[in-house]
This record gives structure tokens, C-alpha cells and sequence, in this order.
């Protein structure tokens, strides 16, 4: 199959289109399918024939941009199988099949249906078949062909990047680059000259050039100056084509400022001026502000002022505004029209930024002569000092003189001067001022310990013209008096302990005095000489303001006098000297044996058994759940108690556990004890041992005649075969139990009950030195001995 195409519409391409059909195989890439072998249809034998041609491809090539009321025609299909007859079809597949591309699946004819856009698409891929119209079977292989669209010159050049900003700096050489710029043309560059751009100046000629291939802007004329013109608009125009006749174009605008550089000294605009200063300026304020011109902008404009000469370089000073690049002139010192009228000052202004390419045009300064005039004002009085300090003892009398301040007026005329005192403050109605001599009294008495300073401000003016005034500190210093007496530095918890030893220090004070060092220390410590000398304690100065106090005893008890009270005389070394009686309490106290304090008072006898209060509550607490468990171990017995007897089978022997107990030795009531030392006293009390029975009171240690008689072991027998024989005892053995001790000891009795009633001169102070675990026993023994003292 051949590939015809037509696309030959025009006088230009007729002959391309006649290279393209009798060439078009050799090339244009044209594709030659040739077929081995065949596979049969519907199963018949496979036949191998000599490889012929089957398909010849052209490219197919259709305009873009078609605008005919047409369809625009593509090319021709062919297959060898067609003979004319109509008996082969044509089927066309692929981009754009059937809705841009349509074929006569007859003839083979391809044509194009829409306009298209190279810009968009360059080029479609489909997809041709000859099948036989009577039995659709494909008589050649599907084979693949490319339908190229053909640029047109239908895209003018656009700058993208456009308009443009750009800077360059002024007096820069003719040709400097400024900037590039570019174009883009959408049409082919590969065909024709449809996106072949060349570039050219519309305006901003004669000061700018562009070069037509690269599109570099640069400048064209030497020594641009900014200060001349600043800013320029330059259009560029690019055209397709190569710039000939026919081709599309765009352009863009470049807006080019020029930047500053120095090239411009400062220059004053006068060489000489005038100022006029009042002599009542103030020092520091500013006068007067003088400036210099420069054409130059920025930092390049940026300068400097100063004072190169003159008589009154001492008396102005010279700044730079950097804002407004003004000099700001001030004054240093205060003018004086009566000594001085008139200043003059030279003064210079010069950049701070050179730039030395342009150092031919300098030099980048200027001078300027500037005289300055002193006006003559009315003054207000002036203080022959700038503050004062005066000094006036405390507890003086009301109308002390405190001092004097002195004030003139600096004018010719010399005119009298008032003083005054501003009540601006409570303190300025404390002192008083003599308004014509300005001599300054006390108006109440003053409290140094109170304030010790005042601050007033003292006014002077003129009696010609009081409104003028003038003002000075005053600062008053009250002097010390010797008249606070010393003082306990505090109030002192002074503790003794019992084991205390004569000449032990217990405590050491100091004092306190609230006027100042020159009244105050050092300090004297004694005792009350009025009273008689005391046998406890003593006071010890120790010459560096404080003082000690010692025992002079051993041995302190705090059941005989637990409070002692010392009176002490503190005297300070003013002139003259003041003194003040305090009186210290000391407590007895229970010491450790290094000292450290146990306790003091009543609390003494709880915590001398080393039991803390903790200690102590815990044990209570303890001892309560011990009796509520008696008490309820109690309950439960009775409760559950059975009886002696069970049942009449239940006869066997047991023991019958009594858990009543006396009172001990010393109960005399609830049992008469000589019955059982006494056997033969007791003979004839036979009574049930499980009934309490009536018992006669007795006297203790009563004697028996027949107690030495009588043998315990016979005793006991005895007993025993009463128990045995008597009928009432229950039917079951038992336990008696006698608390006879058998004859007394020709020793006596070693018990401490009776103990306290025997009298003894022995001395227990020994026990003291025995230790912690004697120590209650000490104090006990040291009670009974002072009551037995008493």
C-alpha cells in the first residue's frame, strides 16, 4: 500500500510535494513492511512466499491554523490488494481518529477536519488496516504512520520576564552592561525563520543601545550624571522573521535609574553668618544650626561638621544632625555679656564617605565663617556657691543660727537681692531665713536619732524685679548629742544549770546606744552597787562592749528557787556620760552533762526520765488498749462461765483456779494475815475455801505466845487432813495455799516499806556524780535532804 499525499495547496510546495511523492521513501523516513510468511485464516495451511512489498509510509504533513470551509485534505491510503473494485476497506485508528482525521474507506483519502495548533500538538500517531468489505478479514498488517502539523508564523515574541527595573550607577563608562533581555516565540525554530528573533531600540536613544542577537542593554553615552536626569524609560522591540517584513513582534519596557555616587562635594551657601545668643542660655542647649548643601543623595551625602578655629572653639561646641545633616551648635560654657559681646568660629563641613575615583572633582569639604552675638539680659541673682552644707546640733533652741548663703546680681546695675525659703515640703517650714542677710535659723527643736538630714531650697531675687529668681540646695546635718542611754542589744532568755559550777559563764550581753560612735561606746557593765552582793551570780566586763555572767556557787535546785533576777548598770562614754539599769532573768534549768539544756520548770519531772511527749502518749495509749482488753477478756468469762458441777456423770478431778487477789503487805483489811502465821490462832477457823468467809481484823505484828511452838510442816498437815475430812469442800481436789513464813529472823526484816520512816544523816550528793542512770535517784535523794534541811 502507497501513501499519496496532496498537500501541495499552494505554488511554493508544489514542488515539495513532488519530491515528497517520488522521494518520499528515501527521505522522509518513510517505512517498508515487507512480509515473510502469512498465517492463514480459518485454518488453512501455512504457505511461505517470497517477501514482497506491502506497505510504502510517507509523513503526512498538514497546515496549522486551517481556516477553509473545507475539510483540509491529508494524503491517500493505497494497499496492493486494490484493484478498484471496492472490494478493499480502509480503516483509520489512533490520535485523533474519526473526530480530527477522517478517512473514505474506499478510496483511502485522509482528511483533516478542524484547524489545529502546532503550539499545542506537533504531530498525531494512528494507525491504518485493509480489510476485505466481504469477509473483514485483514488483507495487510496494521501498520503505524505520523501525521506532522506544519508551523505557520502565527506567535508574535514575548518578553516574559517583563517590564523590567533595573539600576546602574552614574559617570559609569560608555558600553556598561546594564541588563540582558529576552524573548520567546512560540512558533517552530526548526522551520523556517517563523522564531528567528532580533531585537532593537524604540526609545531611550541616545543614552542606551541593545544588541539585536543577545538583547544586552547597554549605556551609550559617557558620564550620565544623576543629578542631572535620574530616571529613564527605555522600550525594546522584538521581531520575528529576522526582522524582515511581514514578521510579528513584541515588546517591553525598561525603567533604568541612575544610582548616586560622590561626586559632588558640600558646599555652604554662604561664607559667612550670623547668630545671636541670648547670655542667659542655658549650658548644654543647642543656639543655633547651620547646614551645608550636597547634591549628592544617601550616605554619599552624609558629612561631618566641625570647629577648626576661632575665639570661641572653647565656649560652642559643633554636632551633626545625621537626620537632617545639620550642625547643631550648643553651648559649653555660660555667657557673660558684661566681660564678653561677641564670639567668632570657623567652621567646616566635609563628607565622611569618599569615593577616590571621583577625587578630582574635591576637595569634598567647605569652610564657613560664623560670628556669634552676645545679648545683654536682665539676670537673676547668683549664688556664690552651687549648693550648701550646714551643720546644727540636735536639742538646740529654737532661732540657732544654721548658716548663711550669699547671692548677687550679675548685672551692671547690682541691684539689692530678698531671700526666701520654697515651702515646696513639710522639712522647708523647719528652718527660718533672714531675707536680707539670708542667714538660716532653726524654727523647732531637731531629733538627730529622728532625721538625722534636711533638705531645703533657698530662692534669691531681685527687689527691682522679683521675677526673676534664682535657687540653690541647702543641706543641714543634725550633730549628735550625747542623750539616749545604752540598752540591752535584746531581751535574753539566760538559762543556769543545776550542775552549774562556780565561775561558769552562763550568758553573754551586749548593748546598744541609738546616738552615734562619738556618744555611744564603749560601753560599761556593772552591777546595781545599791544593792547588797549578791551570792548566785556576778557580772564580768569585757572591755569590747559586751559582758559576761558567771556563778558563784555550784549546784543550783530548781524545786528550792527556779527564778533568779540580776540587776545590771550599763553606762556609755558620752560626754556627759548616761547610763540604765536592766535586769536579766535567769532560769534553772536540768542539763546534760556537756551542758545542753533538758528542761526547765515543771516539765522537769517528766522528761528527766528521757520520755518525750510523744514518748509519753504513746505509752498512755498503749495502757488504754491493755485495759479495754481486760475488760473485755473479762466480759467474755463471765459470760461463758459454766458451773462447778456439770452434770452428775461429770465427777472427775480438777483444779479450782481462784484469780482473787489481795492487796499485798500493806492491805489489813481485806485479809487477816495472823491467822495463817499463827497455826494455833487459826485453829479453830475452818471455813469453806470456796466461800470468802468473815474474818476479825487483827492488829499487825501482834505477838504469839504459841508462834515458836508450833512447826510449819505439822501445820500444813494439819490442814491438809481438815481439808480431807471436811464435807462441805466439793467433791474434787484443790489447792490451799498458806502464807506462813515460819519464825521471824533474829536479823529483822530487809524490806523498804518501813524504810521512810527511819531517819538517816547520811549525804546522797554523791549520787550526782554517778551518771545519767542515777540521776533521778540523786534528785530524789536531794529533795528529801532539803525538806529535811527545812
Amino acid at each position: 500500500m502507497r501513501i499519496m499525499s496532496t498537500s501541495c495547496i499552494c505554488p511554493v510546495l508544489v514542488c515539495l510535494c513532488f519530491v515528497q511523492r517520488c522521494y518520499g521513501a528515501a527521505h522522509h523516513g518513510s517505512i517498508k513492511v515487507t512480509r515473510n510468511q502469512t498465517k492463514h485464516i480459518e485454518g488453512e495451511t501455512e504457505v511461505h512466499h517470497r517477501p514482497k512489498r506491502g506497505w510504502v509510509w510517507n509523513q503526512f504533513f498538514v497546515l496549522e491554523e486551517h481556516l477553509g470551509p473545507d475539510p483540509q485534505y491529508v494524503g491517500k491510503l493505497h494497499s496492493n490488494s486494490d484493484k478498484g473494485d471496492g472490494s478493499v476497506k480502509y480503516i483509520l485508528t489512533g490520535e485523533g481518529a474519526g473526530t480530527i482525521f477522517i478517512i473514505d474507506d474506499t478510496t483511502g483519502d485522509i482528511h483533516s477536519t478542524k484547524s489545529l495548533d502546532r503550539e499545542q500538538k506537533t504531530h498525531y500517531v494512528l494507525h491504518a488496516q485493509a480489510i476485505d468489505r466481504r469477509t473483514n478479514k485483514p488483507l495487510e498488517p496494521e501498520s503505524e504512520f505520523i501525521i506532522k502539523v506544519q508551523d505557520i508564523n502565527d506567535n508574535a515574541p514575548k518578553f516574559t520576564d517583563g517590564p523590567y527595573i533595573v539600576t546602574v550607577p552614574e559617570m559609569s563608562e560608555m558600553g556598561t552592561s546594564v541588563l540582558q533581555v529576552t524573548a520567546t516565540d512560540a512558533d517552530d525554530p526548526t522551520y523556517g525563520n517563523s522564531a528567528r528573533v532580533v531585537y532593537s531600540i524604540l526609545q531611550g536613544q541616545p543614552y542606551f543601545s541593545v544588541d539585536p542577537k543577545t538583547g544586552v542593554i547597554r549605556t551609550a553615552l559617557h558620564n550620565m550624571d544623576r543629578e542631572a536626569r535620574e530616571h529613564y524609560s527605555v522600550v525594546i522591540q522584538a521581531k520575528d522573521m529576522a526582522g524582515q517584513v511581514g514578521g510579528l513582534s513584541g515588546s517591553t519596557t525598561v525603567n533604568i535609574t541612575l544610582t548616586d555616587v560622590n561626586d559632588n562635594p558640600p558646599r555652604f551657601p554662604q561664607k559667612h553668618y550670623q547668630l545671636y545668643v541670648p547670655e542667659s542660655a542655658q549650658v548644654g542647649s543647642a543656639v543655633g544650626k547651620i547646614k551645608a548643601s550636597d547634591a549628592d543623595a544617601g550616605s554619599n551625602a552624609d558629612m561631618k561638621y566641625m570647629i577648626i578655629n576661632g575665639d570661641g572653639s572653647g565656649v560652642f561646641s559643633i554636632s551633626t544632625d545625621k537626620e537632617t545633616r545639620e550642625g547643631i551648635i550648643s553651648l559649653k560654657k555660660p555667657l557673660n555679656y558684661e566681660k564678653k559681646k561677641s564670639y567668632t568660629l570657623n567652621i567646616e563641613g566635609a563628607n565622611t564617605h569618599l569615593d577616590f575615583r571621583f577625587s578630582h572633582l574635591g576637595p569634598f569639604k567647605d569652610v564657613t565663617m560664623l560670628k556669634i552675638i552676645v545679648g545683654d539680659v536682665d539676670e537673676p541673682p547668683l549664688f556664690s556657691l552651687h549648693s550648701y552644707v550646714m551643720e546644727v546640733y540636735e536639742n538646740a533652741k529654737i532661732g540657732t543660727v544654721v548658716g548663711t548663703v550669699a547671692a548677687q546680681d550679675p548685672d551692671s546695675a547690682n541691684s539689692l537681692v530678698r531671700y526666701f525659703i520654697d515651702h515646696n515640703t513639710e522639712e522647708d517650714r523647719y528652718f527660718i531665713i533672714d531675707a536680707n542677710t539670708g542667714t538660716i535659723k532653726t524654727a523647732k527643736i531637731f531629733d538627730r536619732e529622728e532625721t538625722p538630714w534636711y533638705n531645703i531650697t533657698v530662692a534669691a531675687s531681685e527687689i527691682v524685679n522679683p521675677g526673676l529668681l534664682s535657687h540653690v540646695p541647702v543641706d543641714i546635718r543634725i550633730l549628735d548629742v550625747n542623750d539616749n542611754p545604752p540598752e540591752l542589744a535584746r531581751e535574753y532568755d539566760v538559762v543556769v544549770c543545776e550542775n552549774a559550777k562556780p565561775g561558769q559563764v552562763i550568758q553573754t550581753i551586749s548593748a546598744t546606744d541609738k546616738d552615734n560612735s562619738a556618744n555611744g561606746p564603749r560601753f560599761h557593765y556593772s552591777l546595781d552597787e545599791g544593792l547588797s552582793l549578791n551570792p548566785n551570780f556576778t557580772l564580768k566586763d569585757n572591755e569590747d562592749n559586751t559582758a559576761s555572767i558567771l556563778t558563784r556557787r555550784r549546784r543550783f535546785s530548781r524545786t528550792t528557787q527556779d527564778v533568779y533576777y540580776l540587776p545590771i548598770l550599763i553606762s556609755d562614754s558620752g560626754i556627759p556620760s548616761l547610763s540604765s539599769s536592766s535586769t536579766l532573768t535567769i532560769r534553772v534549768c536540768a542539763c546534760e552533762r556537756d551542758g545542753r539544756v533538758r528542761t526547765c520548770h515543771a516539765e522537769a519531772f517528766l522528761s528527766s526520765a528521757g520520755l518525750s511527749t510523744g514518748a509519753l502518749i504513746a505509752i498512755l495509749l498503749c495502757v488504754i488498749i491493755l485495759l479495754a482488753i481486760v475488760v473485755l477478756f473479762i466480759t467474755l468469762r463471765r459470760s461463758k462461765k459454766e458451773p462447778l458441777i456439770i452434770s452428775e456423770e461429770d465427777v472427775r478431778e480438777n483444779v479450782v483456779t481462784y484469780d482473787d487477789e489481795g492487796g499485798g503487805e500493806e492491805d489489813t483489811e481485806a485479809f487477816d494475815i495472823t491467822a495463817l502465821r499463827n497455826p494455833s490462832a487459826a485453829e479453830e477457823l475452818k471455813y469453806r475455801r470456796d466461800v470468802r468467809p468473815d474474818v476479825k481484823r487483827v492488829p499487825r505484828h501482834q505477838p504469839s505466845s504459841s508462834l515458836n511452838s508450833i512447826d510449819v510442816h505439822e501445820f500444813i498437815k494439819q490442814r491438809l487432813a481438815e481439808a480431807d475430812l471436811d464435807p462441805s469442800v466439793p467433791p474434787y481436789d484443790s489447792i490451799q495455799t498458806y502464807a506462813y513464813e515460819g519464825h521471824r529472823s533474829e536479823a529483822g526484816s530487809i524490806s523498804s516499806l518501813d524504810s521512810a520512816t527511819t531517819h538517816s544523816d547520811q549525804d546522797y550528793n554523791y549520787l550526782g556524780d554517778w551518771g545519767p542512770e542515777f540521776k533521778k535517784l540523786a534528785e530524789l535523794y536531794g529533795e528529801i535532804e532539803s525538806e529535811r534541811t527545812t
